[in-house]
């Protein structure tokens, strides 16, 4: 049986859906302005892998991760560019999912941009006020009204005194009580806005996913998952608008658990040389610049190697030390060629144990130390069917998939790293949008960057073309 940390619980608990035949999880995906950095890869490495176990278990499972293409540093960015929302955010998209690629992540079975759910934000919104837990604030702004829902704070531990006393709130006049948060913005002169029953405006952040969600999964729904980051104020807000929207009893109950999803997933932070990963601190990376020096399964090994919950230090030496554990398992295979296997829990005691800590919370670190010891006794023994189980395991977790041919000479073995061909691509095609912008120093950089990776470009009439050199 599956068992799953609940973060609204605070307590690990068997995985019950509430359909049997259909279970649905919702995931917070990227704000697109710029490209996805480290914590963007560990959110959707670690819920592709959910995504895959809840698979494997037999459940027909409905994924979505949503994708936030309108806020305002969104906006800041188009007109930095001088180009529209639309253009930048598409270019951003394309490059997420090219990243997304790159390490063997799957695709959501829905995939919901916030300026396509519009008209299910105002009806959400109408519902909350209707209820009586949201108000039209004097400049045309709308507001959810904290104070009118007991139970804020559930999931982060945080009770709202402890809130007015202590926590930093944004200062606004127009709000009845600091805590309060936006769900509609009123218009301001050059920025995007959309007809409401308020007036043009446009829509807060964290009416989106209660929004989105709703529309493809109904409520209440299995599971939702993001970083650790979201828990507050991101996924205490949800609660409070999706709970404020339904005539529930339990929105009114301060001892009570009150959510539309039953279970709450998060993982954990992404730590730089035991330093939080921040902008600020100048330890920032992007999925790019790590796959410039990483090959991308390595860093997916790198990320599954550690328990989703946990914090995960990021430093040159983790990764060369998980590059050099990957090429060990791969040797393996290369030196014994894996017979084709039917993996199933009760195959024999290695599966029986990859499930077992599978099951328990999504495992991973125990399940990565089954697999080495798989892939040592292929080393002493050269059985086949137990490289076919090696193969077969690593699979469920989106690992060992390559030939181990390609995966050495790919440069994540002794002979040092190189840029993957979807990584290639990816700096092509952002070259490309340089070259578009007449920004003509950064296509030059990226020109550079190939040429120190020995990759040679060739442009004609017909694009750009590349070999290795």
């Amino acid at each position: 049986m599956l068992s799953l940390y609940n973060t609204l619980t605070k307590t690990k608990q068997e995985f019950t859906p509430i359909d049997p035949s259909h279970v649905r999880m919702y995931v917070c995906g990227m704000t697109v302005y710029d490209y996805c950095h480290l914590g963007h890869a560990r959110v959707m490495v670690v819920f592709d892998l959910v995504a895959r176990w809840l698979r494997e278990l037999g459940y027909s499972l409905e994924y979505v991760r949503n994708i936030t293409d309108i806020d305002d540093k969104i906006i800041a960015r188009a007109n930095e560019r001088k180009i529209s929302i639309h253009e930048l955010t598409d270019f951003f998209i394309q490059a997420m999912h090219e990243d997304a690629a790159a390490l063997g992540v799957l695709p959501p079975d829905h995939e919901p941009r916030a300026t396509h759910y519009i008209s299910q934000m105002i009806t959400m919104i109408e519902e909350i006020i209707a209820n009586g837990k949201a108000y039209v604030a004097d400049n045309g702004d709308v507001y959810y009204s904290v104070r009118e829902f007991p139970a804020y704070g559930q999931l982060s531990g945080k009770s709202l005194d402890d809130l007015r006393a202590g926590e930093r709130v944004e200062v606004d006049n127009h709000k009845r009580d600091p805590l309060d948060f936006v769900l509609w913005k009123s218009a301001k002169p050059d920025e995007p806005a959309w007809d409401s029953p308020w007036g043009r405006g446009r829509p807060g952040w964290h009416i989106e996913c209660s929004a989105m969600s709703r529309a493809l999964l109904g409520n209440p729904f299995d599971i939702h998952g993001g970083g650790a980051d979201l828990q507050f104020p991101h996924h205490e807000n949800e609660i409070a608008q999706s709970c404020g929207a339904e005539k529930n009893t339990c929105c009114e109950q301060k001892n009570h658990f009150a959510s539309h999803v039953k279970y709450w997933l998060h993982n954990g932070f992404i730590r730089v040389d035991n330093e939080k990963m921040s902008k600020s601190l100048g330890n920032f990376f992007t999925i790019r610049e790590v796959l410039q020096k990483y090959d991308a399964e390595v860093v997916r090994f790198f990320i599954l190697r550690a328990h989703y919950r946990s914090p995960l230090n990021y430093s040159d030496a983790h990764l060369d030390d998980a590059k050099g554990a990957l090429t060990r398992l791969y040797t393996a295979l290369k030196n014994t060629a894996p017979a084709e296997v039917t993996i199933k829990a009760e195959l024999n005691d290695y599966t029986r144990r990859f499930y077992t800590v599978m099951n328990d919370d999504f495992g991973t670190a125990e399940a990565v130390a089954v697999l080495f010891e798989l892939a040592n006794e292929v080393n002493k023994t050269h059985d086949s069917q137990l490289a076919g189980c090696l193969k077969g395991l690593a699979g469920l977790m989106g690992l060992l998939q390559r030939e181990p041919a390609e995966f050495l000479q790919a440069g994540a073995g002794e002979n040092g790293s190189s840029l993957t061909n979807e990584t290639i691509e990816a700096l092509i095609a952002a070259r490309q949008q340089a070259r578009a912008d007449k920004n003509w120093a950064e296509s030059d950089r990226i020109r550079d960057e190939l040429a120190a990776a020995g990759v040679v470009l060739e442009d004609s009439a017909s694009g750009t073309s590349w070999r290795r050199g």
